[in-house]
């Protein structure tokens, strides 16, 4: 099931297939959840991650602007967890998970720009699968069943600074601009992990490829790792990391991470008009 949140751009159609006239502009704006089945976007009430049920509506794909389809109150990311991404940077392979954190205000859904500042000479895509939380967990155990606090996967891309990450030599500012973590398009909440397979696109031209059953720490060891030291909340991210390929983005460039499975996620790159 691919869920997704999205904002009307037209009135809803009806059962038959027509058009509703609304009369007004109301609903149009507004944040609504959904299931997304081909193009149409069959709208959901209650909640995206738990108890939902059919409101009665639906929405042809282009009728709609998606959204990232969840509200983290936090990123966690996992670095260097495919082995040939850590050679190709010149870092050793670690021997538990790199962790580190985005900041909400970095994350943009489909289409949106990613700005380049004024202040990265390099800014770098990083194409990830990323889990979407579903259940509150913290210091997860063993006998614990992890997949169960999964609510799906998504597409990320960890947009990154890079030599403003060499400069500063820990993560955060460079990891952290506004519009560094696209993503989306949906989660798809039945991912076929074991014969995923991710890959990145520059305007076209392949970049990246790779496969979440190459990574070097799987999800379950990860998310263990990560709640003996946080709580992850329902609608939290965690970056599961990226294959070898990174490189730079330039204005103009559209930057592509497709996930078998669950769709792409697509966003053209901008120079920041800001100082």
């Amino acid at each position: 099931m691919k869920l997704c949140r999205f904002c009307p751009r037209v009135s809803p159609e009806k059962e038959s297939g027509e058009v509703a006239d609304l009369g007004t502009a109301t609903g149009r704006g507004e944040v609504r959840h959904g299931v997304l089945t081909g193009n149409v976007i069959h709208e959901i009430e209650g909640d995206l991650l738990g108890a939902r049920h059919p409101a009665g509506r639906s929405w042809p794909l282009d009728a709609v602007r998606l959204l990232p389809p969840v509200a983290p109150s936090k990123i966690v990311c996992i670095g260097r967890n495919y082995p040939e991404h850590a050679a190709e940077l010149g870092n050793p392979v670690p021997q538990e998970p790199l962790i580190f954190l985005k900041p909400p205000s970095s994350v943009i859904g489909p289409e949106d720009a990613i700005r380049l500042p004024g202040i990265s000479e390099r800014v770098d895509y990083e194409g990830e699968l990323a889990a979407v939380i579903g259940r509150t967990c913290f210091r997860l155990t063993p006998r614990q069943d992890v997949s169960s606090f999964v609510a799906g996967y998504t597409c990320l891309n960890d947009v990154t600074a890079r030599d403003l990450q060499k400069k500063d030599v820990q993560f955060t500012r460079a990891k952290s601009f506004d519009t560094f973590c696209p993503i989306g398009p949906v989660i798809e909440t039945e991912l076929d992990f074991a014969s995923s397979w991710l890959e990145t696109r520059v305007n076209g031209q392949r970049r990246q490829v790779g496969r979440p059953a190459e990574m070097l720490f799987p999800v379950d060891l990860i998310l263990r790792w990560i709640t003996q030291v946080m709580t992850l909340f329902i609608g939290d991210v965690v970056a599961l990391g990226t294959p070898p390929g990174v490189g730079p983005l330039r204005a103009n460039d559209v930057v592509e991470v497709e996930v078998s499975g669950i769709g792409i996620l697509r966003n053209p790159v901008i120079r920041d008009a800001s100082p």
